[in-house]
């Protein structure tokens, strides 16, 4: 599948900011599901490009003079494949193992993690747990946000992407399966036009190689979803995040979209 897509992310700032650097995770790489064809960013000014310890191409934009606006840009075109799972990379898998502060388990999320114990079908059982989760969270904007945590959305019952994912690697982790975050964007055919395509979902490592999971939609990840960047939880792998002195009250305008690219 040839997808187009288009992201444009806008910060506005109540007061000069004196100095910002925004950590842009906005490229994707080929693999065996995914060849770029084409990629473009449009910034303020050049950026640094260098790889993380994720292997994300990575992208440090600084900006060391008064501003009260931030315009980032990205557009391309990417064929996609639905090749199956993806083959072990940079990190040993078990570095997945690991809780962060946003997937750190607490006894109930342990307690519904615990009933999909099954070390002899291990596939079988995330895919019950992934389903579990999504009929616990029906997906609910507005009600979390980049800060929440697996505990409090699971708690809550409701969320979006990014937290059934974090639920899901939280519950992975808890059973002893190297889970990871995924970014990136999903073509949606149906949806109104402008339908938002950022993504999230998960990878977990079964039977030597990365099995994909996307909770939001109770599928695997197919050739309707593009790879941007892998990490322990959101804030290894989201799009942009970034760091400023002064500016006062921030407004950020995000849009993405894709669709399909009729060359």
């Amino acid at each position: 599948m040839r997808l187009s897509i288009s992201h444009e992310t806008i910060y506005r700032y109540d007061a000069p900011v004196r100095h910002s650097t925004q950590y842009l995770r906005l490229t994707p790489h080929s693999s065996l599901r995914q060849r770029v064809l084409d990629w473009e960013l449009e910034l303020p000014v050049p950026a640094f490009k260098s790889v993380d310890p994720y292997g994300n191409i990575l992208h440090v934009l600084t900006l060391d003079f008064p501003h009260q606006e931030i315009s980032i840009k990205a557009h391309g075109v990417v064929e996609t494949d639905d090749l199956g799972p993806e083959p072990e990379d940079k990190l040993p898998p078990l570095f997945f193992l690991r809780h962060t502060e946003l997937t750190a388990p607490d006894e109930p999320l342990k307690a519904f993690a615990d009933g999909y114990r099954d070390e002899a079908h291990i596939e079988f059982a995330l895919t019950r747990l992934m389903l579990a989760i999504r009929e616990h969270m029906p997906f609910t904007p507005g009600e979390t946000t980049v800060q929440t945590s697996a505990a409090e959305a699971f708690a809550r019952g409701q969320g979006v992407c990014q937290d059934h994912t974090h639920v899901f690697l939280s519950c992975s982790r808890h059973l002893g399966v190297p889970a990871r975050y995924v970014s990136g964007y999903i073509y949606s055919p149906g949806h109104v036009a402008r339908h938002v395509a950022s993504h999230a979902w998960a990878e977990a490592w079964i039977n030597g190689r990365w099995h994909s999971f996307d909770i939001a939609n109770g599928t695997p990840a197919n050739d309707n979803h593009l790879k941007l960047a892998i990490g322990m939880d959101y804030l290894d792998a989201c799009p942009i995040r970034g760091v400023r002195n002064g500016g006062g009250a921030e407004e950020m305008d995000a849009s993405a979209w894709v669709w399909l690219d009729d060359q």
